[in-house]
């Protein structure tokens, strides 16, 4: 297995690979987001950041912005998402890496008074990355989001896109799936309807509430579940622990808890 940790987009990504990699993870995620890590200041830097992963020996996955709408009702802000993130994956690319994160687009403001319309604009933008994707040999890995986004939530969503596009993959992020769903019904739904599409994970924990981001055992998502879900899948690639306390030793306490329940037979 792979774990990952990813950066914050205030601090600087050459010294966020430091902190990395003196922490023991086999790869940055890259949060494509400003201040820091917008596209145009990780191509500006690009070779330098490519030296530094290769003196780390880390590897890299890469996440498309996240403050973005990409399927926003006023055409001028929907079009601008989708140059966003274009330019993003395409210098992704151009940094070698070859699985990439996606956010599916938000259903908010006067978009959750017509649905129809946003999940046609979600469906256009999804098909885009797809072929750019495609186009660009990059793995594709879509992310369950939290209620607050209002689409690409529960399992239907991702049944019919997933279904659209067989190229794409999924990110399932535990905190995401824990939030409003205290029985882990949404979780063990998503392992049971998509395991083998599943190309990719983000763990954190959070107390059902909010997207709290918390090291592993601090909050109610149940872990010692979805670890023998995994290990059932015979999953063995990239884990990334979106851990986002202050104190990084706390990344390193969850990766080694999650290690744990891994080697355990």
């Amino acid at each position: 297995m792979q774990f990952g940790a990813m950066n914050f987009p205030v601090t600087p990504v050459l010294q966020e690979i430091e902190t990395f990699a003196r922490l023991g993870f086999d790869y940055l995620e890259l949060a494509m987001d400003p201040p820091m890590a917008h596209y145009s200041t990780i191509s500006s830097n690009r070779a330098a950041i490519v030296k530094s992963l290769r003196d780390n020996d880390l590897g890299l996955v890469c996440h498309l912005p996240t403050f973005v709408s990409t399927a926003d009702l006023t055409e001028s802000i929907r079009q601008a998402s989708i140059t966003e993130m274009r330019r993003s994956m395409e210098v992704a690319a151009e940094l070698g890496a070859k699985k990439i994160v996606l956010h599916p687009s938000m259903a908010r403001g006067m978009g959750s008074f017509v649905l129809d319309t946003v999940h046609a604009y979600a469906v256009d933008f999804l098909s885009e990355m797809v072929s750019l994707a495609e186009t660009l040999d990059l793995t594709l890995c879509l992310e369950n989001m939290f209620p607050f986004n209002g689409i690409g939530v529960e399992l239907d969503d991702f049944e019919k896109w997933l279904e659209r596009f067989p190229g794409l993959m999924l990110t399932l992020d535990s905190g995401h799936a824990n939030i409003d769903d205290r029985r882990g019904k949404r979780l063990k739904g998503f392992f049971d309807h998509f395991g083998r599409r599943i190309g990719h994970f983000h763990l954190s924990d959070n107390r059902g509430k909010r997207d709290d981001h918390l090291a592993v055992g601090q909050g109610t998502v149940r872990f010692a579940v979805l670890v023998d879900r995994i290990k059932a899948l015979g999953y063995d690639e990239t884990i990334t622990l979106e851990v986002f306390d202050a104190d990084r030793r706390m990344l390193v306490k969850s990766r080694e808890k999650i290690e744990a329940m891994l080697t355990t037979s």
